[in-house]
């Protein structure tokens, strides 16, 4: 980290050292805040899903799941609807200028097309899709 900091900004090794301390203050006092309100096994789960979900690129467990019919997804169904049904969004409308914007992501590929339809190809091998609106809300849809 550091050595790519260096190479590849013209901030100074002190500089890029306190930027990165400071990222993992920011990591301390989130999993303190939330131990004290939720308690420690609440922040331990927090942490280790904010660690696959932003730092790995993964799903983690404790992410928001909605379910959907098997049929739905044999069918299709489209993108923005699939941001809305499962929260992201609170109406079509909003997911669809969330889309048209760049903003959504499916299993961490951005939507080109906001009325895509999305079926069980979609699927991951957890048999799931992970839905992404912007950086730091995600979902996963799952087939009942």
């Amino acid at each position: 980290m550091h050595n790519c900091g260096v190479v590849s900004t013209f901030f100074t090794l002190t500089m890029i050292t306190r930027l990165v301390e400071r990222h993992a203050a920011k990591k301390v006092l989130a999993n303190e805040t939330t131990g004290l309100c939720h308690g420690r096994a609440a922040a331990e789960t927090a942490a280790a899903t904010a660690a696959q979900t932003f730092e790995r690129g993964g799903a983690g467990e404790a992410l928001p799941e909605v379910t959907v019919p098997g049929v739905d997804l044999d069918e299709g169904i489209a993108a923005f609807r699939l941001f809305t049904l499962a929260g992201l969004c609170a109406s079509n409308g909003e997911a669809r200028r969330l889309l048209r914007g760049g903003g959504g992501r499916i299993n961490g590929q951005r939507v080109e097309v906001e009325d895509q339809n999305i079926g069980r190809e979609a699927l991951d091998a957890d048999g799931a899709i992970k839905l992404s609106a912007g950086r730091k809300r995600h979902a996963l849809v799952r087939p009942s």
